[in-house]
């Protein structure tokens, strides 16, 4: 099994309407499918470095003890309206390491219509997380629930 997932889905949307939805921390939890991000601080990221926090609720998975923590959300890949990047800072040493992101294209036949890639890349992650035998944490399934998410949350707000 490969160490990357990646979905994709076209939103009637331009991209940066979608990606002003991706770099708003409240619009990271308005679209979350997995149920684990409850509530963020933070405005929205405009580069590489910037970040925010997450309150997160593990036991909306069931499949690792954590309950709720907070995270921080640190970008690693910022282009405007094109590419936006994360890996997720904890508590937990060593750092986990995995990242998350979305790459954002114009639908060349639709100029208000956007090809949005989500993907989740847990190939650098640290040996004691990948012993741990809990990756992929969020699965192609709920990636893509994330981008119906995403498509309604763009057209209709949150």
């Amino acid at each position: 099994m490969a160490d990357i997932i990646e979905v994709q889905r076209t939103i009637a949307a331009s991209p940066a309407d979608v990606f002003a939805v991706l770099c708003d921390p409240k619009g990271h939890v308005a679209i979350d499918a997995s149920g684990m991000l409850q509530e963020a601080d933070g405005e929205p990221v405009g580069a590489v470095g910037d970040s925010f926090v997450v309150h997160m609720d593990r036991e909306a998975l069931n499949d690792f003890p954590m309950g709720k923590y907070d995270v921080t959300v640190s970008i690693t890949e910022f282009e405007q309206d094109k590419l936006i990047a994360w890996t997720i800072l904890g508590q937990i040493r060593p750092q986990i390491g995995h990242v998350y992101g979305y790459r954002l294209e114009p639908d060349g036949s639709d100029a208000e219509a956007t090809v949005v890639t989500s993907f989740y890349d847990w190939s650098g992650i640290d040996q004691q997380w990948r012993d741990a035998k809990i990756f992929p944490v969020i699965s192609e399934g709920a990636l893509r629930a994330t981008l119906g998410i995403l498509d309604r949350t763009v057209r209709h707000g949150y």
